[in-house]
Formats: C-alpha cells, sequence, structure tokens
C-alpha cells in the first residue's frame, strides 16, 4: 500500500463521531477500498478537556484550526461543525490552500455552493458533500455520476426526518399537531427550537441543492416556496384517509418549459403512492429522468452512523482521487441558467376545508365563487359540525395556483363562509 492519507476532522458532535467511529472501526476495510490506510491525524473542538463518549488520544484534539491548515501532511479536512461561520471561513482557507473538504453542511452548500465550487475549482481541490441532503441514502453521487445521462424531469422527495415522524404519528394514532412535536423532542428527532424542520426551512435548503444538481441551474434557498406543517390536523388526516390519500411534507421540484419549480409543503398523495408508505425518521427521494424513467432512493435521513456513512464514502473517494493522483473532482454542475418558475404558475389538484353557516343555497354560492375563476371541483363532502355550523371538504381539479387562490379570496368574503380552515395541495396521480 502506498502513503498514509490524513484526515482531520471540524467538530465532534453527533455526525464527527460517526465518521470517527467508522474511519477507525472499518479501518482495514477502508485501506483496501481505497488503496492506502485513512487515518485522522488531527481533530478540532471547542472544549479540549470536554467528555466526547468515545475512546480517542487526546493528542489528536486541537482548539486551534491554523495547526490544521498549516500541516502539510493533511489531506482532507472533515467540515461536521453545522452552521455558517466559522465553518465556512474554515472550508475556504482548506480549499484555497488545496487541501480537499468533505462537508455534511446543508446551509453552507444551499447558500454558498456557488463561491465554493469556484475556490475549488482554483486550486484543483475537490468538494464533497453527500452527507448534506438525506444522511446515509446515496443521492448526490447517483444525480451527479449514475443518473448524469439523464435529463432529469422532477425529483419529489421526504426528505425531512422529523416532520416525517411526526406526520406518521398524527396518520397512525389521530393525535394532534402539538402531541406529535412533544414526542419527537421527547425522542430526540426534533429541536428544543424546531422552527428549521416544521416550518419547511430544512427540507427547502435540502431541496435548493438537489435542483441545483438535477437541473444544472443554480437554485438558492430563496427560489424554494415554503410551507411547513404547523396547520394540519388530526380533522384533515382522518379527511386524507377518508379521501384515499396521505398527507406528507414534500420536498418537490420539476423542470418546465415555464422555468423551475421548487417548493415545499404538506402534499396529499395517494395511498398506493411509493411515497404514501414512507413512515417515521425514514426520508425517500423519487427521481424521474428521461432514460432511466422512476427510480426512488430509501433510508434514514439523519443520525451519527448514517450521515456518518455517506461523510466517509465522500472521504474515500478524495483519498482514490489523491493516492492515483486523478484529476478532474465533479465540481459545480449548474452551467446553466434557467428561470424559475413563479409559484402563481404551478399547478396542483387542492384539497379545501371549510367552516360555513348551515343553511341552504351556501354551497351553491362556494361554487359559484370557485367556477368564477375558473377552479373546477371534482369531489364535496358535506358534515355537520355542531347546531349552525357545517364543515365542507372539496377536491378540485387540476389548476393553476393563482387562479385558485383568487377563488379562495373570494369565497373568504361571502358572508356564510367562517373561515377557511386548511388548503392542501395534491399531487403524485
Amino acid at each position: 500500500m502506498q502513503q498514509t492519507i490524513k484526515v482531520a476532522l471540524l467538530g465532534l458532535g453527533t455526525v464527527g463521531r460517526g465518521v470517527y467511529r467508522i474511519l477507525t472501526g472499518n479501518a482495514v476495510n477502508i485501506a483496501h477500498k481505497v488503496g492506502a490506510p485513512v487515518e485522522i491525524s488531527r481533530i478540532l473542538v471547542r472544549d479540549l478537556t470536554r467528555d466526547r463518549g468515545i475512546l480517542l488520544d487526546p493528542a489528536l484534539l486541537t482548539d486551534n484550526y491554523q495547526d490544521i491548515l498549516d500541516d502539510p501532511e493533511i489531506d482532507i479536512v472533515v467540515e461536521v461543525m453545522g452552521g455558517i461561520h466559522p465553518a465556512l471561513d474554515y472550508v475556504m482557507a482548506a480549499l484555497k490552500r488545496g487541501k480537499s473538504v468533505v462537508t455534511a453542511n446543508k446551509d453552507m452548500i444551499a447558500l454558498h455552493g456557488k463561491e465554493l465550487f469556484a475556490a475549488a475549482a482554483a486550486s484543483g481541490a475537490g468538494l464533497l458533500f453527500e452527507g448534506s441532503v438525506a444522511g446515509g441514502i446515496p443521492i448526490i453521487r447517483p444525480l451527479k455520476q449514475c443518473l448524469a445521462a439523464n435529463r432529469i424531469q422532477e425529483i419529489m422527495g421526504i426528505i425531512n426526518g422529523t416532520t416525517n415522524y411526526m406526520l406518521s404519528k398524527m396518520t397512525r394514532e389521530g393525535v394532534d399537531f402539538d402531541r406529535a412535536l412533544r414526542e419527537a423532542q421527547a425522542k430526540g428527532y426534533a429541536e428544543a427550537d424546531p422552527t428549521a424542520d416544521v416550518e419547511g426551512l430544512d427540507a427547502a435548503r435540502k431541496l435548493a441543492i438537489l435542483a441545483s444538481i438535477a437541473f444544472n441551474s443554480r437554485v438558492t434557498l430563496n427560489d424554494v416556496y415554503v410551507e411547513g406543517i404547523s396547520k394540519i390536523t388530526a380533522r384533515d388526516i382522518a379527511y386524507a384517509r377518508e379521501l384515499n390519500y396521505v398527507i406528507k411534507l414534500l420536498a418537490i421540484a420539476k423542470e418546465t418549459s415555464e422555468g423551475i419549480e421548487v417548493r415545499v409543503h404538506p402534499t396529499m398523495i395517494p395511498q398506493n403512492h411509493p411515497l404514501a408508505s414512507v413512515n417515521d425518521v425514514f426520508n425517500a427521494i423519487f427521481v424521474r429522468g428521461d432514460a432511466v424513467g422512476d427510480t426512488m432512493f430509501y433510508g434514514r435521513g439523519a443520525g451519527e452512523l448514517p450521515t456518518g456513512s455517506a461523510v466517509a464514502a465522500d472521504i474515500m473517494d478524495a483519498a482514490r482521487h489523491i493516492i492515483h493522483k486523478v484529476p478532474g473532482f465533479i465540481g459545480c454542475t449548474c452551467y446553466e441558467e434557467k428561470p424559475i418558475k413563479p409559484m402563481a404558475l404551478t399547478e396542483s389538484k387542492f384539497y379545501i376545508r371549510l367552516m360555513v353557516a348551515d343553511r341552504p343555497g351556501v354551497l351553491a354560492s362556494i361554487a359559484y365563487a370557485f367556477g368564477d375563476k375558473e377552479v373546477s371541483l371534482a369531489s364535496v363532502i358535506q358534515k355537520h359540525t355542531d347546531g349552525d355550523r357545517a364543515e365542507i371538504v372539496m377536491v378540485t381539479h387540476r389548476v393553476r395556483e393563482q387562479n385558485l387562490q383568487d377563488a379562495l379570496h373570494l369565497v373568504e368574503c361571502l358572508s356564510p363562509v367562517d373561515r377557511i380552515a386548511n388548503c392542501i395541495r395534491v399531487e403524485g396521480e
């Protein structure tokens, strides 16, 4: 075997521990597959005295990044700190020194991918980020390599485990949003501040990365329409079941003649759709290509060892390039400039739940308002809820978003309409 490939870890939190365990526990196997030993030679931490829950040589630890940057023997820098700063500064400095970088930082890649890829290209270093989107599920490399001959037409996926756990629990047990959130927090699936997860921001960052690769055009977080699950109720879950749907928080990206469509929102999908059976903290990504047809990638979307698995595989890939002196890492694939399709121009079917006065003529007036904006109704369910109030549930035919929103504005102004309780898009049919 050839020289040892030396690696520095930036961070020893959940993912960092996973990477350490994999690289040390599977060292012999990894060395044979790479063609040389891969060794962790430095670990950057904030507190040198803190108990990390793993056995390691304290001499590996440093709280000074300069020790890593100035070490000519360190070939690969692995960023598993999370957050933007100081991670971005550390990664940029490593790339400029010609050190390859492996990261699982979705925020950094989603917001600063363009400049990071430019720095990597300028120095000839590698920038690999398989662990940034779906934990242990391979998706970045398949899009960049295995499916590279395809024109990707659509990506639709469950890429946030917290919300999928919550919606799965609400569906199985009929519990409300607040209880599902409390249980997700108790199990460690949701943070004390769950905003990024439950409001869809985590999934939106991941979708921006996937769409940029799939459609060869830069997609940023600001381009993604985002809507979370906090308005989903047990009643919506029950109606979905009655209509033979399941509610999931989906990340959807499509290439259309009007531009790239990128959106994250709660979605009703048919019970027989492949994504409908993806439950708990599992993730799945459905990809449609013009040559391959439909494919789906499924597995654990987060966690110490699943994400560590993706990061370790990227380290091995970077190590092989160094060992065999192979130039030409697959860099930025955003070589086109495609417009982003406005959300108002997207099309879906819609589920709408209304609370209205229970008297003759109400349904007719609502149907007239929808018809005035060219919204066609596919089905209507009306149920009494209390003395003088009724609940109406409607599912539309496929309609443009702007037409639907205009119709809802008219409906909301009707005197018999107490409120629009919810509106959920329907996909996958």
